[in-house]
């Protein structure tokens, strides 16, 4: 994404004490002077703008005949109080602009109603606020309701956002713009100037209420709420369709506004998560096991280090899950509780799916799709997010701690804490068939000789594990491959038909191994006039 950015510092939300009355003044209230404060470290940490918005949004609402507090909360619940000038996420919600997150026509109307400039309503922060308060006042006047009751704004507050599904509505109402004036929010500048005041107060939006209905889990992730998609469909037989890579998105809106479109058959595009800006709730959209519709290129291995190779040309969507989340790629920052709640779901998935945790393996969608995505943006903390994920995972083994997976191209491999393969110079390396893990694969000639493939794989504990084999199948490879697998000793020999299986995982079977370093060999003693083929092994 490409915001309106003047100089900004990170913006974290700084939610004002439930005793912070209208009696503590502004400035007692951000120094924390007035009253005890008892805040979470989170809530401490003070939003920050560069601009001093306070008389802006009097100025709006006093002209314009709407609420300043609710001009205040959907310009928080919408942005933080950043101008950002987003790019399009998903195909027919348009982009969106300046602190109240204006889209498309209602941007051109709204300055239109405002006497603006569509330009200056993009662009600059009191003709955006203006907009958004001419759209407001306009609903308000169609719909004539008593603009003293600021619980009566509610349904203008939902048309202003263009949320069309009743169980989101209410959700963005009562949770994200009356939830924040109840609570309060102050904002400041970098030099520690209050730059936008919003103090608690006692309002009741007159809007239907959430559903209190018991929320079915998600079927892959319990600490999901179901809320399932029809934009799917079957993920590809075979290699293609193995779930290999995390995608990261940013919706571009709000948490509501996002699963709402997603969850829409008129949108035509899905996520498998959406996670919410405090990291205080996730939905799922679609099971993992399925295709979801996020991201909109096919695979270039040259835009993620080269690994992957055998997948170029495949949509991307065939082998990922998409993670969406709550926000903007141009906002400054990103909560922590929606990092950490976004590692933690990666950690499930990756473990789930046996995908290694790094960054060729969780990427961000800009990555794959750069002629016209940038999200997550360049303020995703991703060494952070990695270790997060790393750490719920259990540890920092590149990989989940039920699956590890050890290619024939150790640049691929963590040597040194999971495993690794050797060989010697009689195998030849080569990426040339098609449905090779990774960025490549040996072989070598059959032969009666002692010159194994061997791959090494350290357990931190002793364990029962299945081992799988990948190959590239073909007419001259062996149909009775043998692997070897030792377990402290030779505990059983396996042949494998490496003319078919191609391109996916094939069982090897299942045993118990000692803590430490084990290993599985591919020997080339076997029939004659063939080649065996070395490409990876998973142990789970």
């Amino acid at each position: 994404m490409r915001p309106f950015r003047p100089p900004m510092v990170a913006a974290v939300a700084a939610l004002c004490l439930s005793a912070c009355g209208p009696q503590d003044t502004v400035e007692g209230a951000a120094a924390g002077s007035a009253v005890e404060d008892t805040r979470t470290p989170e809530q401490r940490e003070a939003q920050r703008t560069p601009y001093e918005l306070n008389e802006a949004f009097a100025r709006a609402a006093n002209d314009f005949q709407v609420p300043a507090d609710l001009l205040k909360a959907i310009a928080y619940a919408e942005t933080r109080f950043e101008m950002l000038s987003t790019q399009q996420e998903f195909e027919g919600m348009p982009a969106a602009h300046g602190l109240m997150a204006l889209r498309g026509e209602k941007l051109a109307e709204g300055a239109r109603l405002a006497g603006v400039t569509e330009e200056a309503a993009r662009t600059r922060p009191e003709e955006n606020i203006r907009a958004a308060a001419a759209l407001l006042s306009s609903y308000a006047a169609q719909a004539g309701l008593d603009r003293s009751d600021v619980g009566a704004w509610a349904p203008v507050v939902v048309k202003l956002s263009g949320i069309t599904n009743p169980e989101a509505q209410a959700e963005y109402v009562h949770r994200d713009v009356y939830g924040v004036m109840r609570k309060g929010v102050v904002a400041q500048t970098p030099e520690g100037r209050v730059a936008v005041s919003l103090m608690p107060s006692e309002v009741a939006a007159r809007f239907a209420s959430p559903s209190v209905r018991a929320m079915l889990a998600g079927p892959d992730y319990a600490a999901a709420v179901w809320r399932p998609s029809p934009n799917y469909n079957s993920r590809p037989t075979g290699s293609q369709g193995d779930v290999q890579m995390i995608v990261i998105h940013t919706c571009e809106g709000t948490y509501s506004s996002c699963w709402s479109w997603l969850t829409s058959s008129a949108s035509g595009v899905s996520a498998h998560y959406v996670v919410r800006e405090d990291g205080g709730e996730i939905s799922q959209l679609v099971r993992e096991s399925d295709r979801g519709w996020h991201v909109g290129a096919s695979y270039d291995p040259s835009l993620n280090g080269g690994t992957m190779g055998s997948l170029s040309g495949v949509s991307v969507n065939h082998f990922s899950v998409g993670i969406e989340h709550g926000g903007s790629a141009g906002q400054s920052s990103f909560p922590a509780g929606q990092i950490d709640a976004s590692a933690k779901l990666s950690c499930d998935i990756s473990k789930g799916q046996a995908i290694p945790i790094d960054s060729y393996h969780i990427v961000a969608h800009g990555k794959l799709q750069p002629a016209s995505r940038t999200d997550p943006g360049p303020n995703w903390p991703w060494s952070t997010y990695l270790s997060k994920v790393k750490t719920y995972c259990g540890g920092t083994d590149g990989g989940s701690t039920t699956a590890i997976i050890v290619d024939s191209n150790n640049a691929n491999n963590d040597t040194v804490n999971k495993g690794y393969i050797e060989v010697s110079s009689n195998w030849v390396s080569t990426s040339s068939t098609a449905g090779f893990y990774g960025s490549g694969y040996y072989y070598a000639n059959t032969a009666a000789v002692s010159d194994p493939a061997t791959f090494y794989f350290y357990l931190p504990a002793a364990g029962t594990r299945t081992i799988s084999a990948w190959w590239t199948a073909g007419t001259n490879r062996s149909p009775s491959a043998p692997f070897i697998v030792y377990a402290g000793s030779t505990v059983a020999t396996v042949n494998k038909n490496q003319q078919t299986g191609g391109g996916t995982w094939n069982t090897l079977g299942t045993w118990s191994f000692p803590a430490g370093w084990n290993k599985v060999q591919l020997s080339r003693w076997t029939s004659d006039g063939y080649v065996v083929i070395a490409d990876a092994i998973r142990v789970q």
